[in-house]
């Protein structure tokens, strides 16, 4: 039941038809897990407090660094070397003190994963180690818990809704996590790219707690905030995938298997050109040749892609590079292949 201060707080939300009344009430009820205080952590928590989600706990066992604070703005510099979640917890308890908050300042492992996630019916992971998010994931699997993930570096982002009503999660796009990896320590981030993927997350719990809208259940968002670029591909369990709401074209890709690649390379290797559709830390793991260029890079890599040649597009389970012909049709003259798993 909302007081009256409650009414007059989220007026302005209520107003709209598709949320109103009991959009609130169910947003004051939800219970939602937000691991990570940090980059995206900080928008994602700042707007679920605003907008009154019920209870909210929040996992990280970092403190606040000077380094921290041009893209986590929830904090500032008199609160350096404190504990993040902590002071997070402190801090939405004035933005909003009808909300419940949980300050967990533990890291999130395989011996409290169960423990902490078993209360929230939605956990947000905002985490920035694939330790962590491959953990979170298989948690809510286990649990069968709705699981919203993002991630971010330099300018990139990309978001997602895994495991709703049993739908793909994470290990449907990336099986397994790399053996080298680069974070925005090592790669930097642009400080306003936090919150723009940030504000997505949020806008997508509110919805699921809701029920409204069309939300990024099974679907991987890409953001690209230096050239302005936005994509959603729809992720399948049975491993494949589409772009949405692209142009409708005539189909000149194909899918192979390895041992048809080996034939036509032993008759005609200069006819193909291989693709690593990858990441640059996953190129040296089943690397069988040709260049790497970034799924999220290809367009803007055209150029460097010779015309007249028989592109293959390749990764670890054939996900990203079914996607990658699918961005490359209409935009190369020339056939086009994913390399199935």
């Amino acid at each position: 039941m909302l007081v009256k201060e409650e009414l007059n707080r989220y007026n302005r939300q209520m107003i709209l038809p598709e949320l109103g009344l009991v959009g609130q009430e169910k947003l004051k009820a939800a219970k939602v897990l937000v691991i990570g205080a940090g980059g995206l952590g900080c928008p994602v928590l700042q707007y679920l407090a605003a907008a009154g989600v019920g209870t909210i706990g929040i996992v990280d066992d970092d403190v606040v660094e000077l380094s921290n604070l041009h893209r986590q703005i929830l904090y500032n510099h008199t609160d350096i070397g404190l504990p993040k979640a902590k002071t997070a917890a402190t801090k939405l308890k004035l933005l909003n003190p009808h909300v419940v908050l949980t300050a967990y300042h533990e890291r999130f492992t395989s011996d409290n994963a169960l423990n902490i996630c078993q209360d929230y019916e939605l956990v947000i992971d905002c985490s920035d180690n694939f330790t962590t998010r491959y953990l979170v994931n298989d948690t809510c699997v286990n649990l069968s818990k709705t699981l919203i993930f993002g991630s971010i570096l330099q300018f990139d982002g990309q978001l997602a809704v895994f495991n709703h009503h049993g739908g793909p999660n994470y290990r449907d796009l990336y099986p397994a996590p790399p053996s080298e990896t680069i974070n925005c320590v090592e790669g930097g981030v642009i400080g306003i790219l936090p919150g723009i993927v940030g504000l997505y997350m949020a806008n997508e719990a509110i919805k699921l707690i809701c029920g409204i809208g069309e939300t990024l259940t099974g679907k991987l968002m890409t953001i690209d905030a230096l050239n302005n670029t936005m994509m959603v591909f729809k992720i399948a369990q049975e491993r494949q995938a589409e772009i949405i709401k692209a142009e409708t074209t005539v189909s000149t890709s194909k899918e192979i298997d390895k041992a048809t690649l080996d034939q036509w390379l032993s008759e005609s290797p200069d006819d193909f050109y291989l693709i690593d559709v990858r990441e640059d830390y996953e190129h040296e793991e089943n690397n069988i040749g040709g260049v790497n260029i970034s799924l999220y890079e290809l367009t803007s890599s055209l150029k460097s892609i010779p015309q007249g040649k028989k592109v293959v597009c390749y990764c670890q389970t054939g996900q990203r590079s079914k996607m990658a012909v699918q961005l490359l049709e209409g935009v190369y003259e020339g056939e086009l292949y994913s390399l199935i798993s």
